[in-house]
């Protein structure tokens, strides 16, 4: 490899990429593609042994840095003894400045935050033969059996390979009210059209159905995405970015006018569109209402005692249902893998495959017992004085093989925020399904 020129490459691009500052990597991301790609130097193993294990994280995720110095003194002593763990910070708003910088110094950590454009197979660090393939990696060394299905498929959906370690993962679903529905005689809804008349029942009885914070814009869009990947399929936003589909096709407008229609009819509750998250959590854990449509890192909250007032064991989760007659599966959840953490593929030598390792082999079990966190990674041991919605996730983490995206995941930052920006027009009655999808399928269309 010719690391030379990859860094004069680097460096040559640094204006250009200091104008894809707003995609610093965010926990989830905001964009991605689908398969794994062995072009750009993503060779896997290879490289050369630094003299130090380096990792740099964000300053925002002191638990990655806990967890692994917690694996150095323990599980991965050896590795560490072989190769001493350092950590390094950045602040996560500067991380596509700083990891461009240290590349173009030739400088760059040897595990360390990227941007999420930056590592897919035609980003700049990927194609500068900067970025390290973990299957091949993994699959070389045996430890490939502990990354969970599951964050295998988001990972390589997100970034186009598996060039990420999944320290963070999350699955996506209707949290609700158990407590609520039996008293409505609800059962859990295995369909669009059951969700639907649950939640006029319970309107019916003075309880607000589902509680969304409209404020943010991504919730509602998050429930429009999963009646889009529900009726079309899986693929169904990766058509769209393929130009295979539009968003204009009656398919992908029927999601947004399902959205629309469950807002009019006051499923989400008075004043929803100003609603902010932490008032919609409360609004759930107070048992204000019935459902909310939220992420696995809701279990903090639903852990945390003087927050959670209906109490953890009357807090269910459901996948989203199912759209009658449609290509998706109930089985296949929304999921993110938090932040990309990639490995420099020019130290991808063996001592850093006996980390990689350890780490997949360890770190779900350390991270679940000492910190509540749920990864992407097999937990290779019993977990002791978690709780038992915390449980419950991780179990179906582990029992799922396959998932889907968020809706804006694969658009342009401009169009993700015009996604998120016109659901409040969408669900206030202010555009129709059809002004909602044609806005958004110029702005895919225009910069795409």
């Amino acid at each position: 490899m010719n690391t030379r020129s990859n860094r004069r490459r680097i460096a040559a691009l640094g204006i250009a990429l200091a104008a894809v500052l707003p995609l610093a990597a965010c926990a989830g991301g905001d964009a991605d593609p689908d398969t794994a790609s062995t072009e750009g130097g993503n060779a896997g193993a290879g490289g050369t042994d630094p003299d130090v294990f380096t990792v740099m994280t964000a300053n925002e995720n002191p638990v990655l840095e806990e967890q692994l110095t917690a694996l150095s003194e323990g599980a991965c002593e050896a590795e560490n003894e072989a190769l001493p763990l350092e950590h390094q910070k950045v602040a996560q708003a500067d991380t596509v400045q700083k990891v461009t910088l240290l590349a173009s110094q030739g400088a760059l950590p040897t595990h360390t935050i990227a941007g999420t454009a930056l590592i897919r197979p035609d980003g700049d660090l990927n194609a500068a033969g900067l970025v390290g393939d973990l299957k091949a990696a993994l699959e070389g060394s045996g430890a490939w059996e502990n990354v969970l299905p599951a964050a295998a498929s988001t990972v390589e959906q997100v970034y186009g390979g598996m060039y990420s370690l999944p320290y963070q993962y999350n699955i996506e679903g209707i949290f609700y009210n158990k407590e609520i529905l039996a008293d409505n005689d609800i059962e859990e809804p295995q369909t669009w059209d059951e969700l639907v008349d649950a939640a006029d029942t319970l309107a019916d009885a003075g309880v607000v159905p589902m509680t969304e914070a409209g404020a943010n814009g991504w919730p509602l869009t998050r429930i429009m995405g999963m009646y889009i990947f529900r009726n079309v399929g899986p693929d169904a936003m990766a058509a769209v970015r393929d130009g295979e589909a539009k968003l204009t096709d009656p398919e992908y407008v029927e999601g947004a006018q399902a959205l629309a229609d469950f807002a009019e009819a006051g499923y989400f509750g008075e004043g929803f569109s100003t609603r902010d998250g932490d008032t919609s959590s409360n609004m759930f854990l107070t048992g204000q209402a019935a459902m909310t449509y939220d992420g696995s890192w809701l279990l903090s909250a639903i852990n945390d005692p003087e927050r959670n007032e209906i109490g953890g064991e009357n807090v269910g989760f459901m996948p989203f249902p199912a759209v009658e007659g449609g290509e998706g599966s109930i089985d296949q959840y929304a999921a993110n893998a938090g932040a990309p953490m990639i490995i420099n593929a020019e130290q991808f030598g063996p001592k850093v495959v006996d980390w990689v390792s350890c780490i997949a082999e360890n770190y779900g079990h350390q991270a679940l017992q000492d910190a509540g966190v749920i990864s992407g990674f097999k937990v290779n041991g019993e977990v002791t004085d978690i709780s038992a919605n915390t449980a419950e996730i991780q179990e179906r983490i582990a029992a799922t093989d396959e998932t889907v995206l968020w809706f804006e995941a694969l658009m342009d930052s401009k169009s993700n925020s015009l996604a998120s920006t016109n659901a409040t027009l969408l669900t206030t009655g202010q555009m129709t399904a059809e002004e909602y999808m044609t806005q958004l399928q110029a702005s895919i269309d225009a910069n795409g």
